[in-house]
């Protein structure tokens, strides 16, 4: 496909220090919206990192303040600008093997092929198809992540507008969302007490697949994933085993899974992306699943088998939950045309496991026997929702990883200190309790986090092995504590998201609930 062209009026000019980007970003947002633009580069003016560093004022300056950030006009703080052609891969960069091809692994493809950064994908699925459809996600702080990936809109994007919080009788006891805190003059600003519009933050809903599709899309080039051709694409192919060779390079064993050979692939840097039962980190680290003791159920309603007229909860705007202390329900909109449900509560793992061999039938079953006689339109949703859409599985999460453990882990011995080949994103890095909506958010700004490491140590040291050790430590020391916290937050909501805690009154998320009824 051929990358759109943009015309620029003369006003379109950014100025930043030596450089100068000619870019109407309005106009790009405005074409981006009729043509997906596949080609980025790097943007001169930042050098890919989104912010520049400008000297701070006199007044900065005396409190010892040399210096500050701001986002970069020329890209609009997304890294890069449209090209016309592809980025060739540059042999001054690693070469990355991503194995694995979920959110992650395609994320950090997209970031790799924008910054001239070679890299292969291996996926065990057969093709993109392959793999279910998947159900709905929350886009919160990766939001603006998106745009370094080559993102500037959702394509299948919907923003909820209303939070609503109700016992199983119905009886609201808690809300929050900008038609709740829309001013009766209209606006859907809240105003400060200077009288300024202070904007709030919306979160995008959107199906897992779709937005899988649009970073494959990314990733090879091509809007056609039907029959993506893309010799960095590699699917069939189950990791075995990777070992370190003596030129510090990397030696992955695969499994092509339609012919049953055994293939081999060197590479400079690998990077598991491969999910919450990772090869990778079973090979790197090596510890054990944690069981949080709940089990989820996951299903997908359309709303065309549903009267919306029957709860103004379905207007595709609402986002609701459900608690009765034990169980819970969570809904929010999946398209334009269907709502997704969560449903969980406390189970053994010994149960969980049963309940899990059962099936699609038996979760439905249990869903509608739990949430028998709760308020309108629960009834009606499980009811309207078919068992082929409905799965479920037992909550599990792993250990926080410290900066000692994947270290140890990577070199092996103190022998080969400096010796980094091995990193982990995503689920493989941290999986979590989806209870924070937590997991793909973070799986985005790991692989733009190590993509641009990567970028940054490139430009600081010409020897290759430098360059892996740089971008890991420094990936690593920004990813852990971030995503540590979110892991933690994820398993704690696991427990308190059972308890009276979800139906305490008050306006807040539930997560602040839990915060007010500690401090008391």
């Amino acid at each position: 496909m051929k990358s759109a062209v943009f015309l620029l009026p003369w006003w379109s000019t950014f100025r930043s220090g030596r450089n100068q980007q000619f870019v109407c970003w309005g106009s790009l947002q405005k074409s981006l919206s009729s043509t997906m633009q596949l080609e980025w580069k790097v943007c001169n003016a930042c050098h890919g990192e989104g912010m520049l560093k400008r000297p701070s004022s006199r007044k900065a300056r005396k409190k010892g303040l040399s210096e500050r950030v701001e986002s970069c006009g020329s890209c609009s703080a997304s890294g890069l600008v449209p090209s016309d052609e592809r980025v060739p891969a540059n042999d001054r960069f690693p070469r990355v093997a991503i194995v694995g091809g979920g959110l992650a692994g395609w994320a950090l493809a997209a970031a790799c092929r924008h910054r001239g950064i070679p890299y292969d994908v291996f996926e065990r699925d057969a093709h993109f198809i392959d793999r279910a459809q998947g159900y709905g996600l929350t886009m919160q702080q990766a939001s603006k992540a998106l745009k370094g990936f080559g993102i500037w809109k959702l394509e299948d994007g919907i923003t909820s507008t209303k939070h609503i919080v109700h016992t199983a009788d119905g009886t609201v006891v808690g809300q929050w969302g900008m038609r709740h805190w829309k001013q009766e003059d209209g606006e859907e600003e809240i105003k400060s007490s200077e009288g300024k519009k202070e904007p709030r933050r919306q979160n995008i809903h959107i199906a897992r697949q779709s937005l899988r599709r649009q970073l494959l899309q990314v990733a090879s080039g091509q809007e056609d994933i039907q029959n993506v051709n893309c010799d960095r694409i590699h699917w069939n192919y189950r990791l075995l085993n990777y070992e370190k060779l003596e030129n510090k390079q990397v030696l992955l064993t695969f499994l092509n899974i339609k012919s049953g050979a055994r293939v081999h692939h060197t590479a400079d840097l690998v990077v598991g992306a491969d999910g919450i039962r990772s090869q990778v980190r079973e090979q790197l680290v090596g510890d054990s699943l944690r069981y949080l003791n709940c089990f989820v159920m996951l299903g997908i309603c359309e709303l065309l088998e549903i009267d919306r007229s029957q709860s103004e909860l379905l207007d595709g705007k609402t986002v609701f939950q459900t608690a009765d202390g034990t169980t819970r329900l969570y809904m929010m909109p999946y398209s334009s045309s269907a709502y997704m449900w969560q449903l969980s509560f406390p189970f053994s793992e010994s149960d969980s496991l049963d309940l899990a061999k059962k099936g699609n039938e038996a979760f439905l079953e249990e869903a509608r026997r739990r949430c028998s006689n709760w308020h309108n339109p629960i009834e009606f949703i499980l009811k309207s929702t078919p068992s082929y859409l409905v799965s479920g599985y037992p909550v599990y999460d792993r250990a926080i990883l410290s900066p000692s453990t994947l270290f140890m882990g990577d070199i092996g011995s103190l022998e080969n200190i400096g010796d980094r080949v091995v990193t982990l994103i995503g689920d493989a890095a941290h999986p979590m309790s989806p209870f924070k909506g937590q997991g793909a958010n973070q799986a985005l700004l790991d692989a733009l986090s190590l993509t641009k490491s990567i970028y940054r140590a490139a430009s600081e040291s010409g020897d290759k092995q430098e360059v892996i050790r740089k971008a890991i430590e420094a990936y690593e020391a920004e990813m852990l504590p971030r995503s540590a916290v979110k892991v933690k937050a994820s398993a704690e909501a696991a427990e308190f998201l059972h308890t009276s805690v979800a139906i305490e009154p008050g306006d807040v998320t539930r997560g602040g609930a839990s915060k007010r009824q500690k401090q008391e």
